[in-house]
């Protein structure tokens, strides 16, 4: 078998590491693709956190990234295109940290919904300014306006599976339809997010939004503050 490339041979010399001038002179290694792409995205996110989408040029994102114009093209067509990225990670994020919560509610239930809510508040809290930023062009991007609208409709999904789940085990009363009432949660979640993180008034205290949200979506699911686990799992906690 040939050895490899970047290895020297016993007794041989590799003239890539044996002369000390050499290595003493080698530049610093160039950043890969995926490093200049992070930088694009990075420097986006920073910049939105002092003026909007608007004002932000693609010479901005390009200097701030350590590149030239052309080579931003070669990893996005636009800075909207940028601003899709940055999206696509913080729901990433979210869902990420949600993970499989609501398939354990039964468990209990105030803590699983509690868990999916910092969810998704912790992941677009710490990315604020694309949050906002895509509230603001969602209206002007249609791009925008259809990844938000794919998301919500994912958890309006997951919303209503688990509100039927927990009708079925009897721990919800039967009510308006689960679709329904995932959809109006959803959409208050969204709202009052949004308000809370823009200042945009009436809004939320920061420090109280995740009570104030759950308390609304156990009141409206349960009719309770304090829907009760299964009976297995109260056996398992005990």
């Amino acid at each position: 078998m040939s050895p490899a490339p970047t290895a020297a041979h016993p007794g041989t010399s590799n003239p890539r590491t044996s002369n000390p001038r050499t290595s003493r002179g080698r530049r610093t290694p160039r950043p890969s693709g995926d490093d200049r792409q992070l930088a694009i995205l990075a420097t986006a996110e920073r910049l939105l956190e002092d003026r909007p989408l608007s004002e932000i040029s693609i010479n901005d994102l390009a200097r701030g990234a350590g590149i030239s114009r052309p080579t931003f093209y070669f990893y996005f067509a636009s800075k909207d295109a940028v601003l899709l990225a940055l999206l696509d990670s913080v729901v990433e994020q979210a869902q990420t940290a949600a993970a499989d919560v609501l398939d354990h509610l039964a468990e209990d239930p105030p803590a699983r919904w509690r868990e999916a809510i910092s969810a998704f508040y912790e992941a677009f809290r710490s990315h604020r300014a694309v949050t906002l930023a895509c509230a603001q062009v969602r209206r002007t991007n249609a791009e925008v306006r259809q990844l938000w609208a794919t998301v919500m409709e994912g958890w309006v999904h997951c919303t209503a599976v688990a509100i039927e789940a927990e009708r079925k085990r009897g721990a919800a009363p039967a009510g308006l339809p689960a679709r329904d009432l995932a959809v109006a949660l959803n959409s208050m979640n969204e709202r009052v997010l949004y308000a809370t993180f823009s200042d945009d008034g009436p809004a939320v205290v920061e420090s109280s939004a995740v009570d104030v949200l759950l308390n609304v979506w156990l009141n409206s699911i349960y009719q309770t503050t304090t829907p009760q686990p299964t009976a297995l799992s109260r056996k398992k906690f005990r």
